[in-house]
């Protein structure tokens, strides 16, 4: 048999090829007198089919492949890349990386992840589910879900299109301290975008279903249905007066504060002293009653690994414990410009959760609206007004004003401020209407008081 991978060939048996591969570029590194080296050898496949008002708009397939090789003189590094998988191609590929190595200045911070930090146990999370799909039968699925949206109302005048997108690929990742590890994966999507009233009355919402096995897609029409419910519910939207009001996030938003705090407590952000969580370790960040669990090793997740970017081994632990910055986002890289040792999160976090000790079953949306009081409930965020050094917060927003724990009309052209360390200390519920997206779980956040521009 051939020692490329082929397309046709099953991902079991690439992923041999590729652990050879790997393993042929480390040993050519350390003949040419590297110190040190790492390879990636990645590959993946996706279809993506879009359609609008019940014709196909786009088919897009793609196929990439990738072999990343960074060599390490010391603490001097290069790194190449190539999509050519030969012998050839490999031993050039290595040859210029350890040409820029050796032309590069020393970084005291480089260099590999030490030994007893390395992944030895790879657990099966069961990140593959390949969804065997052509063109028509995505694009079925994805009139279906366009078709419910339409169907719900007549005010539904138009969208924006609905599609269905399945992703597969697998990778190996190997080093010369050792370690070598990878694994297949998947992710699917169906998502729509309905648009309603006309004239200058128009709004559009949509909603999506996400999961990386197909079997646990949302049914489409049920998407297409709650993406049409979404954009009627805008039709009323107008303007509000300025002033100082509760703020509830709906749990998809929310899940966007989970991602502030990420940037912010990273070691990139941390080394440069970009952040207002800089010195934050063992400080209250968050109200007493929050907890931020990290979990790598979720079955399915999209956030599960055993092993972070660098093949450093994950750890399940509270980030933040009762309110408390417990620790970082740290690489080996940034964890050695601040003096620490890495965290297991070079190329991002592991299916953080934010959990309140208050939250009770029943604290749907619906409870926490009550709970809120008089208030705005924030849907749609605009702008990425975030100032990760000093915490200030000003977006432009989209949602329904409250009164009295009931919708009263929805609200648009406002901005919402505030500064993300008060916001992060006064929230005040969570919801029990958790949702994921991406790699980050939460439910409906409400926060005590922002500042809201209107008229």
């Amino acid at each position: 048999m051939s020692d490329q991978p082929s397309s046709h060939l099953p991902i079991e048996t690439n992923q041999q090829i590729f652990r050879e591969l790997v393993q042929k570029a480390l040993g050519y590194a350390k003949g040419l007198g590297a110190s040190d080296a790492v390879a990636e050898l990645s590959e993946s496949r996706g279809l993506s089919v879009s359609v609008r008002n019940q014709d196909i708009e786009t088919v897009e397939q793609t196929r990439d492949r990738s072999l990343d090789v960074t060599v390490f003189a010391g603490q001097q590094r290069g790194s190449a890349s190539t999509s050519d998988f030969s012998d050839q191609a490999l031993r050039e590929t290595v040859d210029a990386a350890w040409h820029i190595a050796r032309y590069t200045a020393a970084d005291p911070a480089a260099g590999l992840p030490e030994a007893e930090y390395l992944a030895s146990d790879f657990i099966d999370l069961q990140l593959h589910h390949p969804w065997d799909i052509d063109t028509e039968a995505a694009a079925a699925i994805a009139l279906q879900a366009e078709r419910a949206a339409r169907d719900l109302s007549p005010l539904v005048s138009n969208t924006d299109g609905a599609s269905v997108g399945t992703f597969e690929g697998h990778f190996v990742l190997g080093n010369s301290r050792g370690f070598l590890g990878g694994y297949p994966y998947s992710r699917h999507t169906v998502s729509v975008a309905p648009i309603a009233g006309r004239g200058a009355n128009m709004q559009r919402d949509y909603w999506y279903s996400s999961h990386r096995d197909p079997r646990r897609l949302a049914d489409p029409r049920e998407v297409g249905r709650y993406a049409a419910q979404r954009t009627l519910a805008r039709l009323s939207a107008r303007r509000i007066k300025t002033g100082r009001f509760p703020v509830l996030f709906e749990a998809p938003l929310a899940v966007g504060l989970l991602g502030s705090l990420v940037q912010a407590a990273s070691g990139g952000a941390l080394y440069r002293k970009a952040s207002f969580l800089l010195d934050s370790l063992g400080q209250q960040v968050m109200a007493d009653h929050l907890t931020v669990v990290e979990n790598p090793y979720v079955p399915e997740a999209m956030g599960s690994s055993s092993f972070d970017d660098e093949g450093v081994r994950t750890q399940a632990r509270n980030v933040v414990a009762s309110g408390v910055l417990q620790g970082y986002f740290l690489s080996s890289y940034t964890a050695r410009k601040l003096g620490m040792t890495t965290t297991g999160n070079a190329g991002g976090s592991h299916n953080l959760r934010l959990v309140s000790r208050l939250t009770r079953p029943g604290d749907d949306l619906e409870a926490m609206l009550k709970k809120m009081g008089t208030g705005f409930l924030v849907t749609e965020l605009i702008g990425q007004g975030v100032n990760y050094v000093t915490g200030d917060y000003s977006r432009g927003a989209f949602g329904y004003w409250v009164q009295n724990g009931e919708i009263q009309h929805a609200v648009q052209e406002v901005t919402i401020a505030g500064n993300l360390a008060d916001m992060l200390r006064q929230i005040v519920a969570v919801g029990s209407d958790a949702i994921t997206r991406g790699s980050k779980t939460t439910g409906s956040v409400l926060i005590e008081q922002m500042a809201i521009a209107g008229q």
